[in-house]
């Protein structure tokens, strides 16, 4: 099977399969604030993000890339709708670029419709430094967003098996190229356990792309004869993801993996993150909405953020993270289990 026709599988097998909502979010519930103290004229929706630099909370995360015409065509779509919004956009993964030259506009486009936007580029753990230069290069990405993808790999019938000395290339990559890098999952969760190995690292942040949303090895199974039907369940989800990126990261965390609206968003910042990215919601928006209706989408999305924070009377998103929430269900055990505190969600400490 050609590379192409593998990429515009995964967004069909996205599109068909939707999300399974198991981010276990629905566990995080507001305390009310009668006496708000603020208007929605007075809420910023810029978040702090270090060198990411972000202006908008959310950003559409990487899923398309490598697929011929029709990818391309998405893609210039997505850029648009980022221009037009002000929010970042991350392209999928670049490999197929570097191998085949002819994919390359499928990528570059993004860059020709937004010229003055943030862009990701994407790169396996694979990669090498050259190969991530190049990368950076060929869009002239603000930032080099590196997947992890183990259990999509041993799910993929072609994909790989040796996953030796990703965390040292990691580390020579964010030490060689001249723009942040981030670390994300693609859909499995990132663990308190791999935060802390990679805040050793020069990486700028991580995503911690929880279970919950696009399930990839759902995807991949359906294009094996003998299904691996126990990774399916299988991950963090992200919520869980969220809160141990936190623990064990102390630089920017950002929050992805089933995300599909506003209340999805303010309570992951809730959680810990400081910015949030969307991929398959965007992706169904575009695909039934198409151009207008995507850039319509992410006006409401902002809008509906700014009322949330104002319901909140948080002025920032980094005031989010002082507004009282009870944690229940299987996220409170989840994280009771691992030792994270959860006190302090409900009763946050006063600054």
């Amino acid at each position: 099977m050609s590379r192409a026709k593998r990429k515009m599988d995964h967004i069909n097998y996205a599109l068909s399969t939707g999300q399974c909502r198991a981010t276990w979010l629905d566990c995080v519930r507001f305390v009310h604030q009668a006496l708000p103290g603020i208007g929605v004229a007075d809420v910023s929706l810029e978040p702090e993000t270090g060198d990411l630099q972000l202006k908008s909370p959310v950003f559409i995360n990487a899923m398309t890339g490598g697929g011929g015409s029709e990818t391309l065509q998405l893609n210039a779509m997505l850029a648009r709708a980022a221009k037009e919004t002000g929010i970042a956009m991350a392209v999928g993964s670049q490999m197929a670029a570097l191998k085949d030259k002819d994919e390359r506009e499928s990528y570059s486009i993004v860059r020709k419709e937004n010229p003055q936007g943030i862009i990701f580029g994407n790169l396996g753990s694979e990669a090498t430094v050259k190969q991530a230069i190049e990368a950076v290069e060929m869009i002239g990405a603000d930032a080099l967003q590196i997947h992890l993808n183990v259990v999509q790999e041993l799910t993929m019938p072609e994909g790989d098996r040796q996953f030796q000395g990703a965390l040292e290339r990691i580390g020579m990559i964010a030490e060689a190229l001249d723009v942040p890098v981030i670390i994300k999952e693609t859909g499995f969760g990132i663990s308190q356990e791999t935060a802390e190995a990679l805040d050793k690292t020069q990486v700028a942040a991580i995503d911690a792309s929880g279970f919950g949303g696009t399930n990839f090895a759902s995807i991949e199974n359906e294009r094996r004869k003998r299904k691996l039907a126990y990774f399916e369940d299988w991950g963090i989800p992200t919520a869980a993801a969220i809160v141990e990126c936190r623990e064990g990261f102390s630089r920017t965390v950002l929050a992805s993996g089933g995300l599909q609206n506003a209340g999805d968003v303010i309570r992951a910042f809730r959680l810990g993150a400081d910015a949030a990215g969307i991929a398959g919601s965007f992706l169904k928006h575009a695909v039934s909405l198409g151009e207008t209706g995507l850039i319509e989408e992410i006006h409401g999305l902002h809008e509906d953020l700014r009322m949330l924070m104002t319901a909140l009377g948080a002025q920032t998103i980094e005031e989010i993270r002082s507004t009282p929430a009870v944690i229940n269900g299987e996220l409170l055990a989840h994280l009771q289990q691992r030792g994270l505190e959860t006190k302090h969600f409900a009763v946050p400490l006063k600054n």
